[in-house]
């Protein structure tokens, strides 16, 4: 089974460092994505995204002609869909439309013996589900749920989530291990041989489509609970009069024992998001799963009575929020505590001066406020009456301790 082109379905955070690194193997790839502005942008050789290592590696390929970008779907022997997967209101409900409409698109260039692949982070099922958008589209090809137990379909489907770090996605798209799992034996052959085309590193380890999907909701549902412990254990230490980082410190002296670090929260589209799509599917087993998911959504909130409190006793105060994005040395605003805490301040009427070395403007969701402006780092630790340190960006280690004149939210 040869594979000599693929198409990324979705060129963002994970769907164009994906799209770069296949085609920086010298294979050819099609990018699909709604937006004309990224598609431009791509086939310009350049990003709309802050991810080290990336930009040249688009550039080159571009220039090689193995990367282009397009907005409607294209022909290729595999495809890889990495869109969002949002919730659809207030019960956190996810919301597989952009899975449905990527599936619904691509299944119009199918040909037998193409490979589907969803790499969209998902509830336990979806795959299934986007199996039956494919054939609902495509009634004249047959796919793992419509054929025989040792039959082969003429599409193959498998799921196969990323599991990458913003700020590291090049390496470890290369390096890290793959948990793969088709719909049938032919599928995760299939797909496993495609991800060995740009593995070259980790391993690419089969398993069914249900359990690589609840492989990837379970890695972040654990490490949610990990943090909920840390955040949990630094609002206690706060009453108590005690020093949570020297406590951490010295727990983590024994040698079974390692408590993270605590912050203003728990931030972008995957730790913050999958660990509610096992609540929602399992809301009288999830116990454990949903009181972390409860105590990380109530840190930013304590953060900001922390900072109300500090400055209380001033008039008309000057509030410096350093970092708006989910974690250190990214551009990456989506689910962010650090961006819910600083416009829940300006909200409140407070003078701030947001800080973040990775973006040129702020998000459209401030343009109503105009109490807030982004601001140069040494301006807003200049005119601030207190600095809140939200995110740890290189830009500020060994900068704020040094700035003894102000009072320090260290949030970190």
């Amino acid at each position: 089974m040869k594979f000599n082109t693929i198409s990324i379905v979705g060129l963002g955070y994970i769907g164009l460092p994906t799209a770069a690194v296949i085609a920086g193997n010298g294979i050819r790839v099609k990018g699909v994505d709604v937006s004309e502005y990224v598609v431009n942008c791509i086939n310009q050789g350049k990003i709309h995204i802050v991810e080290p290592g990336l930009e040249l590696l688009v550039k080159t390929s571009v220039e090689a002609g193995f990367l282009t970008a397009h907005t409607e779907s294209q022909p290729a022997d595999a495809f890889l869909i990495a869109v969002p997967t949002p919730f659809k209101g207030d019960d956190y409900e996810p919301d597989l439309k952009y899975i449905e409409a990527a599936a619904k698109a691509l299944a119009t260039k199918l040909v037998k013996g193409n490979l589907v692949v969803l790499e969209s982070t998902s509830p336990i099922g979806a795959t299934e589900k986007m199996a039956a958008w494919l054939h609902e589209v495509r009634p004249d090809l047959s796919f793992p749920q419509t054929v025989g137990e040792g039959e082969i379909a003429d599409i193959l489907v498998a799921h196969c989530p990323e599991r990458v770090l913003p700020g590291q996605v090049i390496r470890e798209l290369v390096e890290n291990d793959r948990v793969i799992g088709g719909m049938d034996q032919a599928s995760t052959d299939a797909a496993t041989a495609v991800y060995k085309m740009f593995v070259h590193k980790g391993n690419c380890i089969a398993t069914n489509a249900r359990t690589a999907e609840m492989a990837k909701l379970t890695e972040n549902a654990s490490r949610d609970v990990q943090i909920a412990f840390a955040n949990e254990l630094s609002m206690i230490c706060d009453k108590q009069g005690i020093d949570v980082w020297e406590l951490i410190e010295l727990a983590n002296l024994h040698p079974r024992v390692n408590i993270l670090q605590p912050g203003a929260g728990v931030g972008g589209h995957c730790i913050a998001v999958d660990p509610w799509f096992i609540v929602n599917q399992n809301p009288d087993e999830a116990k454990l799963i949903h009181q972390a998911r409860k105590t990380n959504d109530f840190k930013p909130e304590w953060v900001i009575n922390k900072i109300e409190d500090a400055v209380k006793s001033i008039d008309n105060p000057k509030i410096a929020c350093l970092g708006l994005a989910f974690k250190p040395d990214i551009d990456d605003l989506r689910e962010s505590p650090a961006l819910e805490i600083t416009k829940a301040l300006a909200i409140k009427g407070y003078n701030i001066l947001a800080v973040e070395p990775n973006i040129d403007e702020l998000p459209a969701k401030f343009s109503s406020l105009e109490n807030i402006k982004l601001t140069p780092f040494k301006d807003a630790v200049e005119q601030a009456d207190l600095v809140a340190v939200l995110v740890k960006h290189k830009e500020f280690v060994g900068m704020v301790t040094s700035l003894n004149k102000l009072d320090f939210v260290n949030a970190k």
